[in-house]
């Protein structure tokens, strides 16, 4: 009996990650118990060493282990341009590209007053306050193109407004190598508007 309240209780902590239903992640508990017991046991060691030492970086929001991330502590980042992005996944796409050499702040999420969450659960008046310090000169806000994003950029842009900084938004367009005909019609309009 312990067996299966042992396993229950697996396949209900898989299930608390987004995108995973049950059946998914019965497959994965059982997976991992009759294929990989090796991997569940790193799996358990990676997953409590992370909650325990993985938090928010007191400067720009993101996962750390340290008081101060590595990107807010590098002085060959532009610190007069401050990058907002909703997670540290966005945080970490942009960083791929190699484009940016800013700092960053990270929401961890986006205004959602259906969901109940406001400006004060995504720390608005923390980048406020950073984003006022006298060395950003730049806000650039790259939140996503989704209605939330969008009303996150409109109030953070406000917000910016009030305090005297002008914000810059990512453009939006016609993807590399797409054509025309296959494009949705919001991409087109968004990129003949902000065409230059």
């Amino acid at each position: 009996m312990a067996e299966t309240n042992a396993l229950d209780a697996l396949i209900q902590a898989l299930r608390r990650l987004p995108g995973v239903g049950v059946k998914s992640a019965q497959r994965m508990a059982f997976h991992l118990l009759q294929h990989d017991r090796p991997g569940a046991q790193l799996l358990s060691r990676a997953l409590q060493d992370a909650a325990g030492h993985v938090h928010h970086c007191e400067r720009c929001h993101t996962f750390t282990e340290d008081v101060i991330c590595s990107t807010c502590l590098d002085p060959r980042r532009d610190h007069s341009q401050l990058c907002v992005v909703e997670t540290p996944a966005d945080q970490s796409a942009l960083e791929r590209t190699n484009a940016y050499k800013g700092l960053y702040f990270v929401l961890m999420g986006k205004l959602s007053p259906l969901d109940g969450v406001g400006p004060k659960d995504i720390g608005l008046k923390k980048l406020f306050d950073r984003a006022s310090d006298g060395l950003v000169r730049e806000v650039i806000l790259a939140t996503n193109f989704t209605a939330e994003g969008e009303a996150t950029a409109h109030v953070i842009a406000e917000g910016l407004k009030a305090r005297g900084l002008t914000p810059t938004r990512l453009a939006r367009g016609v993807p590399v190598g797409s054509e025309l005909e296959y494009v949705d019609l919001g991409t087109i309009a968004h990129a003949l508007v902000d065409r230059r």
